[in-house]
């Protein structure tokens, strides 16, 4: 999608969300603290929490709340087009943009209400920041998975007590050759070579080995890391720790990080931290970070520092938790797609953002975790797993590996549905993968009052004779996230209320058995028809929130895009949806979509049995789970990557067609 198109599309929601009515409250007033800053700044105060912070004049206000350590809600990667960073500015307001005004009401910008992204410090200001606004609120994150293989063969790091005889004249072997005499040919690197003797010595050369194998050889075939070869001395340790060895396992998502620790020793998972992506500040989706990395000279670095810098934080939170020094930690393993693996890495991803998206490299690698910046054992290591395709990452690869798909005996199918929805299909030993712009409806953008699966968000909606809803963490609703706007259609379709083509019937044109508390919830809304979800009395109070007719045209949208590759997948292996033997969903989003809905909108074909449609939960981070504890998995996940065939719709003729066809939704 162009830049343009997509600030349309934010516009739109904007404009959406104005006509409806949306209205911020002016805070009460509260005193800026005197000055305490360098001449050409300005003390800006954010509220609640008392948070002032000294910026320079021309610093946009998004900025600002950054450094007071508050995330602000800017899914259009601060362009002024999405209007969800709004925040009011009691004091030193500076004059609205025509992105503001365009975005605003009169009475809203009275107020002192503004965009953050747009907003200018040009003097002391006060800001309120209401809880809406904001993306570090409680949020829903997926962390569990099932693991259909097994981590067994060599490990990646292994520990090996040894009471090693000492030198005298009769026995002058080197050091390090000394202790190849027990353990089979070394590499060493410089620093702990200058390290060994005295470690030797001081130990009277009783104590572990710690050996990494994970590094690649280059004589491999295929460059494949060879089981047992190439071992890495990186640590001689005083006593016996071979109990004491530990890695983490990483799935870096477009919206959220999450991290386990994990036992080497034993393979158990020791504990587990979630978080979302602070890269989100920059833009929902990769194509706003690609364009950040290619725009601004330092973009690339500002994507790279911001997640290192949580990820590293989160490994600090796990250690100290479990009680666990971090030169234990020997081993990172990371799950991602492309663009975050690359932007991870430090590597410009512009070539990913143009046509013919050519990734750096396809293979997997491993490199120095200080190279990045990660605070583990001084020579520990990073492995990054192999990608697919441009669009089709080492998060896939590692879903391949965990599920089994590889060995899949019928026709299985895997998805990932996100803001790009990933699809990969096996059958009779053939893997091929394709990936489908979805767009982030299911992730609550582009939807009038979507929002991600935080507190206030509606995730489920019922509609028998009333319209019932369930709302995270038990609060009046704000919003409503994927989940709830697939249920929301998939009933409303049930009930007569949308047609096939996705319009809402009105009061006049619905089946006469609609009971009438339904009915009633049919309300005009500018030129077309909305259906209230949330009416901002009951549930405890809250916010009005409704489901538009755009709204329903985004579903259609994202939901068509997956059900074409689908068809088009199967259809390159000779198949009908009613072949499959199993459909396996995967990913955070994946595992909340209730079945039966996702197939009464045609986002999952409806031809397919129920009880073969399965939750795998977080296959990312199990695939890189497996590869931070086995040397063959990582084996395993490379020839997976290697062989799976990458199909690229855009250049197949029949997807318009498909595409045109899927948004339709099925009849019943």
């Amino acid at each position: 999608m162009t830049r343009k198109a997509k600030g349309e599309g934010w516009k739109a929601e904007g404009e959406a969300r104005k006509a409806e009515g949306e209205r911020l409250l002016p805070p009460s007033d509260f005193r800026l603290p005197p000055s305490a800053c360098r001449p050409g700044e300005f003390p800006v105060t954010f509220q609640p929490g008392d948070k002032t912070v000294y910026v320079l004049a021309g610093t946009r206000l998004q900025e600002a709340a950054t450094a007071a350590d508050l995330i602000l809600d800017a899914p259009c990667g601060g362009e002024g087009t999405c209007g969800k960073c709004r925040v009011i500015v009691s004091e030193g307001a500076p004059p609205a943009t025509p992105e503001e005004q365009s975005l605003l009401t009169g009475e809203e910008l009275r107020a002192g209400c503004r965009l953050a992204c747009q907003a200018v410090v040009e003097g002391p200001m006060g800001v309120l920041v209401p809880a809406t606004s904001l993306v570090n609120r409680p949020y829903q994150i997926l962390v569990d998975s099932q693991t259909a293989v097994q981590a067994d063969g060599p490990p990646v790091v292994s520990k090996h007590y040894l009471d090693l005889p000492a030198p005298d004249r009769g026995d002058d072997a080197p050091d390090l050759e000394r202790l190849e005499h027990s353990l089979g040919p070394l590499d060493a690197d410089l620093s702990l070579i200058r390290e060994l003797p005295q470690r030797l010595r001081t130990a009277s050369f009783q104590g572990t080995a710690v050996l990494d194998a994970g590094r690649f050889d280059g004589g491999a075939p295929g460059g494949y890391p060879l089981v047992g070869a190439g071992r890495r001395l990186i640590d001689f340790e005083s006593g016996n720790t071979e109990w004491d060895s530990y890695g983490v396992a990483i799935d870096l998502g477009t919206t959220t990080l999450v991290a386990a620790l994990l036992d080497l020793a034993t393979g158990r998972e020791v504990r587990i931290a979630s978080r979302l992506n602070p890269q989100t500040r920059f833009g929902d989706d990769v194509l706003s970070r690609i364009l950040l990395a290619r725009t601004k000279p330092d973009g690339l670095e500002q994507l790279r520092r911001a997640v290192v810098q949580d990820l590293d934080a989160m490994i600090g939170e796990l250690c100290d938790a479990s009680g666990i020094l971090r030169r234990r930690v020997y081993t990172v393993t990371l799950a991602g797609n492309t663009t975050m693996q690359q932007l991870f890495c430090g590597i410009d991803p512009s070539p990913l953002g143009e046509v013919p998206f050519v990734p750096a490299m396809r293979r997997g690698f491993c490199f120095a975790a200080a190279d990045v910046g990660l605070e583990v054992h001084p020579r520990g290591s990073v492995y990054v797993l192999p990608i697919i395709g441009a669009f089709v990452g080492g998060d896939i690869a590692a879903g391949i590996l965990a599920t089994g798909l590889g060995e899949s005996g019928g026709p299985t199918l895997l998805i990932d549905i996100g803001t790009n929805g990933e699809i990969v299909l096996a059958s009779e030993g053939r893997l091929t993968a394709t990936s489908t712009a979805a767009g982030p409806a299911f992730e609550g953008a582009r939807i009038a009052q979507g929002m991600r699966a935080s507190h206030g968000a509606i995730e489920k909606v019922v509609i028998d004779d009333r319209v019932r809803i369930h709302i995270i963490g038990h609060v009046p609703p704000t919003g409503l996230c994927g989940s709830a706007l697939i249920d929301a259609t998939a009933e409303l379709l049930r009930h007569g209320v949308l047609s096939p083509q996705g319009r809402f019937c009105t009061r006049d044109e619905l089946p006469a058995e609609v009971p009438p508390e339904v009915a009633g919830r049919i309300e005009q809304c500018g030129q077309h028809a909305a259906f209230v979800l949330a009416d901002g009395v009951s549930h405890g109070g809250g916010k009005k929130v409704a489901l538009t007719q755009r709204d329903v045209r985004e579903v259609q949208l994202a939901s068509g895009a997956i059900r074409a590759g689908i068809e088009l997948l199967l259809k390159q292996h000779g198949l009908r949806p009613a072949d499959l033997d199993r459909v396996l969903l995967a990913g955070g989003f994946g595992n909340y979509i209730r079945r039966s809905n996702a197939q009464r909108i045609g986002l999952l074909p409806p031809e397919i049995a129920h009880h073969k449609i399965r939750y795998q939960g977080n296959t990312s981070l199990a695939g890189a789970r497996l590869a931070s504890l086995s040397l063959r998995c990582r084996e395993a996940c490379e020839a997976l990557a290697a062989r799976t065939e990458h199909v690229d719709l855009s250049l197949d003729p029949l997807f318009s067609t498909a595409f045109a066809e899927a948004m339709i939704f099925p009849e019943r």
